[in-house]
């Protein structure tokens, strides 16, 4: 079978065909995260050097839908999944603050819904498990 190449410089490191086509999409990790974000650049710089396919979901561009929240609420604990050394929660008003720290899931998915960038980047998913910050090690030993 011959399979088309693409350049990567030319695709900027996204999949950019169509990946369930050529590939057992149950083995295509998923990346979720900011574009411009410096940890996002190393970690999709780290995965095409290592040559794993990915499908990355860019928050500012594509959203974060209320499912997804829920998915992440669910499968990651909101100590690590909540950014608190950023911008966005440092600008939350004292009473949001108090229920994340409280553990209010309906808050923290608010929140997220209406500020994505307070959740910590980025998230790897790989066969419903997921890998929150970047971090090489821990990525040679997840995918």
């Amino acid at each position: 079978m011959n399979i088309p190449t693409y350049d990567r410089a030319e695709s900027r490191g996204y999949l950019c065909f169509n990946a369930a086509f050529y590939f057992d999409t149950t083995q295509i990790m998923k990346i979720y995260g900011i574009k411009n974000c410096d940890t996002m650049k190393k970690a999709l710089k780290w995965l095409d050097a290592a040559g794993v396919a990915y499908e990355f979901h860019d928050y500012k561009k594509n959203g974060l839908s209320p499912g997804l929240a829920d998915t992440f609420l669910k499968n990651i604990d909101m100590e690590i999944l909540i950014n608190k050394r950023g911008t966005t929660y440092r600008q939350l008003d004292d009473a949001t603050k108090a229920k994340l720290s409280e553990q209010d899931q309906a808050a923290a998915k608010q929140v997220m819904l209406d500020n994505p960038s307070i959740i910590k980047r980025p998230v790897l998913e790989k066969d419903g498990q997921y890998l929150i910050g970047f971090k090489a090690d821990d990525y040679q030993a997840f995918v």
